[in-house]
């Protein structure tokens, strides 16, 4: 914001008469600072007032965490780093023209309040209980809604899993009774793309000293804190539990002979020096028994020339018909608005996750035979009915559809890292942490 320094002459004067009023020898001028830049993103600044929001935040979490604190210029400048990436990714985002908007914001955070059992208003009291500005909370969830749409258009949409790929994972399972499982902290200190070898030295001595600290005793939190530039850096460095295969091949090499308490040695990849430690670990089942529901639906779609509420009459009128014994499938090829009407609605058996949320929980709730009232699911307004359930041993689909996930996760995962240091080498950045008096 650019600051005017004249004033009116009128007010000029007033100021003057009232500072004469109240005293007749001059006091001495106060500077008063509005912000400083602590660093430069190509065109835009990051303030040092929007840091210290960040840091402050950061602490409280760390303190209800019970989690040891860094100290404050060491986590001032984990979170430097931070929002500068969150930065590059946000103007990569408008240069591509990708936006969300208010309604599609408004529906997230409700969500988001309905997640923690709370309504909007509440969740407003909440965040105003903790000095965290609405709107402030508001533009991050935005700019979490951009960068995970950025994730997936740019990185997510570009992976392919082969067959083979998964032929190759499940071929390294068999014979074991379980797929293990791994709870895991984590720390990474990234390096540069293109890093000279200086940089590098720097960025090896900096894991190194980390590394250091965890063989002497300090805490994995607290370390993971002030060092680590992964995003999970300010839980801890936990990762949870993750499962063998949706891990980089480079840490379950590391961890596969690694027991609960035990830290790996520094390792190396494209995106700078790991450390781990595996808090647990654990066999998986690998039986999967999944209640499978055959259902059929009439979709009525809204738009610019059908209301919510007449696609919702609608529908009600076609409810009255079906309870007055007319044919499902019959009213479903002629009325409905789904690439399944000319099936007379069949959806086929449909597993959990199969289907939108909404749908999803109508579907749940009714008992074979019987017919839903107007259901509202982002594709519209249905009708749907149970024919039939099944509990169906799906291991061996199962095995796959895991696997197909969890090789795409991990593609995914490494990828997209790749590609955010790509997105910050290739910007302008200017620090000032270090200019400020």
């Amino acid at each position: 914001m650019r600051l005017n320094p004249i004033l009116p002459l009128a007010l000029l004067a007033l100021l003057f008469a009232t500072a004469g009023a109240q005293a007749q020898a001059p006091k001495p001028r106060q500077i008063v600072t509005i912000d400083r830049v602590v660093a430069v993103v190509n065109s835009e600044v990051i303030t040092e007032r929007e840091l210290s929001a960040r840091v402050d935040f950061a602490l409280r979490q760390l303190r209800e965490q019970k989690a040891p604190a860094p100290p404050r210029e060491v986590l001032e400048r984990q979170l430097l780093e931070r929002l500068i990436n969150d930065r590059v990714q946000m103007q990569h985002a408008r240069e591509i023209g990708m936006r969300v908007s208010d309604t599609e914001l408004d529906r997230a955070l409700v969500r988001i309040a309905e997640q923690n059992k709370l309504t909007l208003q509440q969740l407003r009291e909440v965040l105003a209980r903790d000095n965290v500005s609405f709107e402030n909370f508001r533009e991050d969830i935005r700019g979490e809604i951009t960068r995970s749409r950025l994730r997936d258009r740019e990185v997510a949409q570009k992976i392919v899993v082969t067959e083979s790929e998964i032929d190759t994972l499940l071929k390294a399972q068999q014979g074991e009774s379980g797929r293990d499982e791994f709870n895991l902290l984590h720390i990474l200190v990234s390096v540069p793309e293109n890093a000279s070898p200086e940089q590098l030295q720097a960025r090896r001595a900096r894991a190194e000293q980390a590394l250091q600290q965890l063989r002497e005793g300090a805490d994995f939190r607290q370390v993971a804190a002030a060092f680590s530039d992964a995003p999970e850096a300010l839980q801890g460095g936990q990762l949870g539990w993750r499962e063998a295969e949706r891990l980089p091949s480079l840490f379950l090499d590391a961890v596969r002979t690694m027991q609960p308490g035990q830290t790996s040695e520094l390792l190396r990849s494209a995106n700078g020096f790991h450390i781990l430690r595996v808090n647990d670990r654990r066999g998986s089942v690998q039986r999967m028994l999944v209640q499978q529901t055959r259902a059929r639906h009439i979709l009525i779609r809204t738009n610019e020339l059908v209301s919510e509420s007449e696609a919702r009459n609608r529908l009600l009128a076609l409810k009255e018909r079906l309870d007055n014994k007319a044919d499902f499938a019959e009213l479903a090829r002629a009325r409905s608005e789904d690439t399944s009407a000319s099936r007379g609605g069949e959806l086929g058996w449909l597993s959990p996750g199969d289907t939108v949320p909404e749908f999803e929980q109508a579907m749940n709730a009714l008992k074979p035979g019987e017919i839903s009232g107007p259901v509202r699911s982002p594709f519209g307004w249905h009708l749907i009915q149970v024919q039939e359930r099944r509990t169906e041993d799906m291991t061996r689909e199962g095995q796959r559809m895991n696997a197909r996930q969890a090789l795409r996760e991990r593609k995914t995962d490494e990828a997209y890292q790749e590609w955010v240091r790509q997105l910050r080498d290739r910007a302008y950045v200017e620090q000032r942490l270090d200019s400020r008096s």
